[in-house]
């Protein structure tokens, strides 16, 4: 920012923003993207209608000033022009990358208007990084708003407002990522990608607006009688949690302080404040809702006019909570079972998690459930929202023992092996083959029979893993075609139950 206070307009953005962020920490499902595709949508509105706004300030200006004192007013009218020009130049180059993602993502589908691959977490990365187009972007940003700035004395740069800007985000959890990192990075998805784009679209719109004010402005602005209004209605997003409010503004982009107006929604009159007026609704059933606003305004006239707002479109969506077991779709017995949680539009730390058996701790989205018995568990979510605890969700989960290890002896639980390689091994082992967890198990006891041919089988009780003793000296009378058997196999792992195990049978060569 160039100095003073954000504008609602910009604050909005910068909701909007935060939102972008939230949602990309989540897993990507389906009901994530469509928020994403919302935001899209709504920020694409907002742009639409702030350049709806340029265009009525330019208009107005041409009826009035550049008609009455071409020549004072030319030079100012060029000026401003230009700054709609390099803010236009940077969109279309901001269009030009857009197209490209959607090229490399498929397109978009028919059915919902929607990317086609809006789930790859592969295409940013590797376009925008890469390829080096995001810090193009960059350059291509910074390049603009000097551009701009440099328009006004120093004295207007300190007050002129906009966020068009490549600030890196702070340092987050010990990690540091550029702002190229953080928009088109590892694990963003194209969807998130094409929001961000349409973000900085949305900025620079907002940037130009600001600047035709302010370079348009140095014609004594009270002279000016405006004669033409566009009704502009902002939302911070189209999507929300239900119970949460749904907030938008509703203003005229070409006014004065002396204008006399009324604003409404449905028939009922919205306070005004520095010529908004704020709409807000309960949201206390799910479901798409949509509403128009009214402005009527007293013209040079005397005669009232009215002006409508384009239809603007909501979602409320019933709460959820996603409970993700970081493993696999069961928990175990003797072991931490990590556990990911979150709901979509609901801040993390605003999450309360419970289960009916077992034990859960961590915090934060990141938990650890334990359990000592194979009980199905329920794990229950409720989440803070507007101050009131709210249950949000709920899962039900198998509890089962850990797998059977196998049992090896030098790393094999049958066939041949030198008789050389057999006396030399000192321990059996107990393994547990595809398990992802790092859970160990340990031989308790044993029973060892050498079986040589023509001989006597010897037999010999051991205990624990570790081959001493008398076992190993039977396994050291081991040649060639001696049979070696590890039978009576009992384990024990970490839900302290003892395991029996299949036999070891090697054969020596």
């Amino acid at each position: 920012m160039a100095g003073g206070k954000e504008t609602p307009r910009q604050r909005m953005i910068g909701i909007l923003y935060l939102v972008l962020l939230g949602l990309i920490a989540l897993s990507v499902n389906d009901s994530l993207l469509d928020a994403f595709k919302n935001i899209t949508d709504s920020l694409s509105t907002s742009t639409t209608n702030v350049n709806s706004g340029v265009e009525a300030t330019f208009s107005s200006f041409e009826a009035t000033k550049l008609k009455d004192d071409p020549i004072k007013a030319k030079p100012i009218y060029d000026k401003a022009k230009q700054a709609s020009g390099y803010a236009r130049d940077l969109e279309s180059y901001i269009n030009d990358l857009k197209t490209s993602l959607t090229e490399q993502g498929g397109g978009i589908n028919e059915s919902n208007g929607d990317l086609e691959g809006r789930a790859s977490v592969d295409i940013s990365p590797r376009f925008m990084i890469n390829g080096g187009k995001a810090t193009d972007l960059r350059k291509k940003i910074t390049e603009t708003r000097e551009k701009l700035l440099g328009l006004l004395d120093e004295k207007d740069r300190k007050t002129v407002k906009f966020s068009l800007s490549t600030i890196d985000p702070p340092r987050k959890g010990g990690v540091s990522k550029t702002w190229e990192e953080a928009n088109f990075g590892d694990g963003i998805p194209l969807a998130a990608a094409m929001t961000a784009l349409t973000k900085i679209q949305a900025d620079v719109k907002n940037a130009e607006s600001e600047m035709v004010k302010k370079i348009l402005g140095k014609m004594d602005q009270a002279e000016i009688n405006l004669d033409e209004f566009a009704a502009v209605a902002v939302a911070p997003t189209s999507y929300v949690i239900q119970g949460q409010p749904y907030t938008a503004e509703v203003f005229l982009t070409a006014s004065s302080s002396t204008l006399k107006q009324s604003i409404n929604v449905g028939g009922a009159n919205l306070p005004i404040k520095e010529g908004k007026g704020v709409y807000t609704v309960n949201t206390n059933r799910e479901g798409m809702f949509s509403w128009v606003g009214t402005l009527t305004v007293i013209g040079t006239d005397g005669k009232p006019k009215t002006y409508r707002t384009p239809e603007q479109k909501y979602q409320v969506a019933r709460p959820s909570a996603v409970v993700s077991p970081d493993k696999m779709n069961v928990f175990y017995i003797g072991v931490s079972n990590p556990v990911s949680i979150s709901a979509p539009g609901i801040p993390k730390e605003k999450l309360r998690v419970s289960v009916s058996s077992g034990s859960m701790s961590g915090a934060n989205g990141r938990y650890t459930f334990t359990s000592n018995t194979p009980t199905p568990v329920v794990v229950n979510v409720s989440a803070e929202i507007n101050g009131r605890v709210q249950a949000i969700g709920s899962s039900n989960f198998r509890v089962k023992r850990i797998p059977d290890p196998k049992a090896r002896f030098a790393g094999k639980s049958s066939g041949t092996l030198s008789a050389a390689a057999i006396r030399a091994q000192n321990f059996v082992a107990a393994v547990l083959d595809g398990f992802d967890f790092d859970a160990k198990f340990t031989i308790v006891r044993y029973t060892l029979l050498i079986a040589k041919p023509r001989a006597d089988v010897i037999v010999v009780q051991g205990n624990g893993n570790s081959i001493e003793g008398s076992a190993k000296s039977a396994i050291n009378t081991v040649s060639a075609g001696t049979r070696v058997i590890f039978d009576n196999i009992i384990a024990v792992g970490p839900d302290g139950s003892q395991r029996g195990l299949d036999p070891i049978v090697l054969t020596a060569n």
